[in-house]
This record gives structure tokens, sequence and C-alpha cells, in this order.
């Protein structure tokens, strides 16, 4: 016989002897486990304390809407451009102006997410040309130039460098007036 010839017949006979041997391991005597079955049945079972009373709802009724205060239930985040009220109407020009920006500019897909994010990830350059490039949270990425809107504070790209991206944003101050904020998206170190 050569070596290594009958090497799966000896591997089956050796299988063979251990689950063998592994059987004969068995025992079908169960009395230890029926005995300590008896034994936790056979224990008096203890109190258990009764639930704590329910107290009854005590409803509130906010007020301080009356007061001027901003309400609690309104998002302060998302401000969608046909949610404007008609007081914005009679503002000076500044707010005016403003305002119809944010109406009349078309809304693009980078405003559905937060700025904070977004990533920028790099730049293009052709000729004059200067475009950055925004990764979005599901990984997605967008090429972008200056005058498109990114973030959910209607942000409007003015500056592209190679380091970061200038943006600036529209939001409500806490008198409901709106204003302009600056602010930046910068190149991600990944």
């Amino acid at each position: 016989m050569k070596p290594g010839q009958n090497t799966g017949a000896v591997k089956a006979l050796t299988v063979t002897a251990l689950a063998a041997l592994l059987a004969g391991c068995v025992s079908k005597d169960m009395s230890d486990l029926e005995q300590y079955r008896e034994e936790v049945l056979a224990r008096k079972g203890g109190n258990i304390e009764p639930l704590p009373p329910i107290r009854p709802y005590e409803h509130y009724i906010y007020q301080s809407a009356e007061k001027g205060l901003r309400d609690p239930f309104e998002s302060f985040l998302e401000t969608k451009p046909e949610e404007i009220d008609a007081k914005s109407k009679d503002v000076d020009t500044a707010q005016q102006q403003l305002v119809d920006e944010i109406q009349t500019h078309n809304r693009e897909e980078l405003e559905n997410y937060e700025l904070d994010a977004m990533r920028m990830v790099g730049v293009l350059e052709r000729a004059e040309d200067l475009w950055a490039i925004v990764r979005d949270q599901s990984g997605t990425v967008h090429r972008v130039q200056v005058g498109n809107y990114l973030g959910r504070n209607f942000g409007k790209i003015t500056n592209i460098q190679e380091d970061r991206i200038d943006i600036r944003e529209i939001i409500k101050d806490a008198q409901g007036r709106w204003q302009e904020r600056a602010a930046s998206l910068a190149l991600s170190e990944e």
C-alpha cells in the first residue's frame, strides 16, 4: 500500500470510533434533574409587592404663545418657503429681498441635508471655472459651484477655495426676522 492511498478510509474509521466512544458517555438517567425540579416547585412562594398607584394625568395649557414667545411645537430648523407668513410682506427692503430669495429660488438636492452632514472632498478646476466636490451623508458625491444652494437654512455658495466653501445662510432670529449668517464647509481630511 502506498502512503496516502487509503487516508479516506482511515478518517472514516477514526470518526466512527469517536462516535461510538461518545455514545457510550450518554446517560438516560434524569433523576437528578427531576429532583431539582421537585425542590424548586416545593419552595414557598414569596410576596409580590403591589404596583405603585397610577397618578391621574395633569394637563398643561400652553399660554406662552399669547405672550409673544416661540411655539415649541413648530420646528425652527426647517422653514419651508410657503410657510412664510403674511406679516413679512410689511417689512423693510432688506427683509423683503431675503423673503423674495427664499420664495423664488429653485430648491436643489443638497438642501435636503444638514450642513454638518456634508463633507467637502475636493475641487475641480477648468479654465476659469472652479467646482467643489461635496459628499452627502448617504455617500453620494455632488459637484457644486458658486450660486448653488446647500443645507437646510437656504445656504447659498458665495465662494469656493481649495480648502473650503464659503456659504451665506438665511435664518430666522428670535424675533422672527430673517437675517444672513456666514458659514463654511471645510475640506475633509478623510
